[in-house]
């Protein structure tokens, strides 16, 4: 009998062992339903407040700033070291009177100006009320290249590319586009002749290296002594080895691509011995080093030179 007394009483205890056991077991998951309702209450909170804070300060940004008619773009002050006129340049930012200065995108009216192929590089700056500043940086043309485009009838005709010291190519500007309008005159932009063009575009680069050699040959020329005293019309570049320049006078000049400036001052040391000869140069070859191969003509029977007058678009600077 005392052994049933002490079965029943282990009976008991495990029981009691049990129940005790589920009841902490609910206690527990009680406690983390209670913590995980917790955290999502403090996580939506923490949200919630978030967006209240970043709508809110938006619509203070919105009230005190951008929209407020304070800074109200009242003028565009445009500066520009070439010959567009101001208001074209106004009118390829895309900007208005009375547009947010503070909302404006100035990275879209760098982008927007930039993409005009006679522009080089632009700056964008907010002056503060009301005031947007474009500074302007033209390319300075060259060169000119006559290019190859297809008609819609299916043919061909020819259009004029002009090249700046870089190569960079851009759309002569219209007449009217210009600060002022240009004057009549004689004054063209040399000729290079006889390139592969490929797929030379407004706004891309030239890839010839012998168009490269031809405008290094040009910008030279216009910081050499022979500047002023000749004019130089066309540049060939048909030979892979030589360049051969034609001046307004008549002569025929071929160049090495190397040295350009030693050639040049040789240039004006012959020109300056056939001229207390009384003779003009027909040809010249300054590509050979030595006993420089030359033609002469008498320099009486040369055209009277034409007067020039200079290229305003080519050599005017100005700001606005």
């Amino acid at each position: 009998m005392s052994w049933l007394k002490r079965k029943a009483r282990n009976r008991r205890l495990g029981s009691d062992h049990v129940l005790d056991v589920k009841v902490r077991s609910v206690q527990v998951r009680a406690n983390r339903l209670r913590l995980g309702a917790l955290a999502l209450a403090l996580v939506f909170a923490t949200v919630f407040s978030l967006f209240l804070l970043w709508r809110g300060g938006e619509w203070v940004l919105n009230r005190l700033l951008y929209e407020n008619k304070t800074y109200a773009i009242q003028d565009i002050e445009v500066q520009t070291d070439g010959v567009i006129a101001p208001d074209v340049l106004r009118r390829w930012a895309g900007v208005k009177i009375g547009e947010n200065l503070l909302a404006l995108d100035l990275g879209r009216v760098k982008r927007d100006l930039e993409m005009v192929s006679t522009i080089q590089s632009v700056a964008v700056e907010r002056v503060l009320p009301g005031t947007l500043r474009l500074r302007v940086s033209e390319r300075d043309p060259l060169a000119q290249i006559y290019m190859p485009r297809a008609t819609a009838g299916g043919g061909l005709e020819m259009t004029i590319l002009q090249l700046d010291a870089q190569g960079y190519a851009m759309t002569p500007p219209d007449p009217r586009q210009l600060a002022v309008p240009p004057a009549d005159t004689n004054d063209v932009l040399p000729v290079i002749t006889g390139a592969n063009t490929g797929q030379l575009a407004p706004g891309t680069q030239v890839e010839s290296s012998q168009v490269r050699s031809a405008l290094k040959l040009l910008y030279a020329f216009g910081h050499s002594p022979m500047a002023g005293i000749v004019d130089l019309r066309q540049v060939d570049v048909s030979s892979p080895v030589v360049l051969v320049a034609r001046t307004g006078e008549g002569s025929e000049i071929t160049f090495s691509v190397r040295d350009m400036d030693r050639q040049l001052r040789r240039w004006r040391q012959i020109y300056d011995v056939g001229q207390r000869l009384n003779k003009a140069v027909a040809t010249l070859d300054l590509s050979v080093s030595n006993n420089i191969p030359a033609t002469w003509v008498d320099a009486n029977t040369l055209p009277p030179p034409v007067p020039r007058t200079k290229n305003l678009q080519h050599t005017r600077k100005r700001n606005v």
